[in-house]
C-alpha cells in the first residue's frame, strides 16, 4: 500500500519540475524491523542530492511504497505510478520475489536500482544493483569458517522464497568445495514463530554451522529459540542478512557465535562510515533507528540512481544502460563502480559482540560475475 502520512496529495501527481522516485521498502511484516532505517537513509541521500543541484535540473523527490505486500500487488502499485508519470525511477530494499514481479513491468521504461542483497543472476535491462551476492558474500565466509572454525556440516534455515532457496543451492557447492556438506535444509513461511521442529532437525543432523537465510523479525525469533534450545553451545550461525536492528532485537544473550557478512557495518572504523554516522545523527538525532547494512543500502540506491541519470544526461533507459559502465559514485561504502549492472564493493565478515558487530576481516572476492 501507499503511505498514508504523506504531506500532500500532489506527491501523486505528475510534475515536470520534480524527478519522482518510488522508494519501495518494507513498512510491515518480518522486514518491517529495518524499514524505518531504509526510509531515513534514502531521505538523507535525496536531501544531499538536491543540495548538490538535483538531477537533470529537477528536484529528486521520494514517493514511498510499501514493499512488504504480495509481490504482484506491489508491482502493480509501482507500475501505476509510472503510468501516471509520477515517478521516473525506482529504488529500495524489498525481497527478491517483489523484484522478480516488478522488473518485467517497469525496467524497460524507467531505471530501477535494487538495493537488497540477493541470490545473483539478475540481468534484466534497466535493472542496476547495489547488492551483495553469494559469490562474493557467502562463499568466502564459508571458506573462512571452514578453515578457522572447522565447520564441515552446514544446516540451512531460510524463508520459503527465491532468495533463500537459490542461495542454498550455491551454498551446497561452496560447502563441497571447502570439504564439507549441507546436511539439511528447512524453508519456512515468512512470519514463522515456531522453530522447535527445525531446531530438532539441526540437532539430529549434527550440524556445526547453521546458515541463516531468514528475514528480519523471523531471524530475531530464530536467534532466541536457537539459544533457548541450547544449540549456541555446539553450533555457530552465519547470516548474510543480519543488521544492527535485528541484532538489537535479538539481544546479546541470543547472538553468541553469530557471524554476519555484508558490504557495510555501522561499526566499521573508517572515514566513510564515521562521516555517514555524523550526517545521519545530525539529521535525525541520536535516538534515530540504528544504522545497518540493510537501511544503508537505500542510501546507496538513491546515490547510484542519481549517478546513472547524471552520467547519461537523460531519462532514456537504453541510454542509461549504455552509460552505466562508466558510472561511479562515492558513499558510506567508499568509491564504488558499476560492472555488469552490479556495484563492486568490499565485503566484510563480522561477529556479534553484545549489541554491535565486531568486524573481523575483509573477505577476498571470488571471480567477476555475481
Amino acid at each position: 500500500m501507499f503511505r498514508h502520512d504523506l504531506p500532500a496529495p500532489e506527491w501523486f501527481t505528475a510534475d515536470d519540475s520534480v524527478l519522482g522516485v518510488a522508494l519501495v521498502f518494507p513498512l510491515q511484516g518480518p522486514a518491517g524491523i529495518f524499514g524505518p532505517t531504509c526510509e531515513l537513509c534514502a531521505r538523507l541521500a535525496a536531501e544531499e542530492v538536491n543540495r548538490d543541484g538535483g538531477v537533470l535540473g529537477r528536484e529528486l523527490r521520494l514517493v514511498p511504497v510499501d514493499g512488504s505486500g504480495p509481490p504482484h500487488g506491489v508491482a502493480g502499485q509501482v507500475e501505476a505510478l509510472v503510468d501516471l508519470g509520477v515517478v521516473q525511477g525506482v529504488t529500495g530494499w524489498h525481497i527478491s520475489s517483489v523484484r522478480q514481479a516488478l522488473a518485467p513491468r517497469i525496467a524497460h521504461r524507467i531505471p530501477y536500482v535494487y538495493t537488497a542483497l540477493y541470490e545473483g543472476g539478475e540481468d534484466t535491462a534497466g535493472v542496476f544493483l547495489t547488492s551483495e551476492t553469494p559469490r562474493d558474500q557467502l562463499r568466502p565466509a564459508m571458506d573462512l569458517l571452514a578453515h578457522e572454525r572447522g565447520v564441515r556440516r552446514w544446516f540451512v534455515v531460510g524463508n520459503d522464497y527465491v532468495w533463500p532457496r537459490r542461495t542454498a543451492r550455491a551454498a551446497r557447492a561452496y560447502a563441497r568445495a571447502a570439504g564439507g556438506c549441507v546436511a539439511g535444509e528447512a524453508y519456512l513461511p515468512l512470519g514463522t514463530d515456531d522453530f522447535e521442529p527445525v531446531l530438532r532437525r539441526v540437532e539430529r543432523a549434527d550440524a556445526d554451522g547453521v546458515l541463516m537465510l531468514l528475514v528480519g523479525s523471523d531471524a530475531v525469533r530464530f536467534n532466541r529459540a536457537f539459544t533457548a534450545y541450547g544449540l549456541h553451545a555446539r553450533c555457530l550461525r552465519l547470516s548474510t542478512l543480519m543488521d544492527e536492528n535485528m541484532l538489537l532485537a535479538s539481544g546479546p544473550a541470543a547472538t553468541e557465535d553469530l557471524y554476519s557478512t555484508a558490504g557495510f557495518f555501522a561499526s566499521l572504523a573508517n572515514g566513510d562510515t564515521l562521516d555517514f554516522h555524523g550526517r545521519y545523527a545530525a539529521r535525525y538525532g541520536v535516538e534515530a533507528p540504528a544504522l545497518g547494512s540493510l537501511g544503508e543500502s537505500c542510501y546507496e540506491g538513491v546515490l547510484l540512481l542519481a549517478a546513472l541519470l547524471r552520467r547519461a544526461g537523460t531519462l532514456d533507459v537504453s541510454a542509461i544502460g549504455a552509460a552505466a559502465g562508466a558510472v561511479s559514485y562515492e558513499g558510506p561504502r567508499g568509491l564504488l563502480h558499476l560492472r555488469d549492472s552490479h556495484v563492486r564493493q568490499r565485503i566484510y565478515l563480522a561477529r556479534a559482540d553484545g549489541l554491535d558487530f565486531d568486524v573481523l576481516t575483509e573477505l577476498e572476492p571470488r571471480g567477476s560475475r555475481p
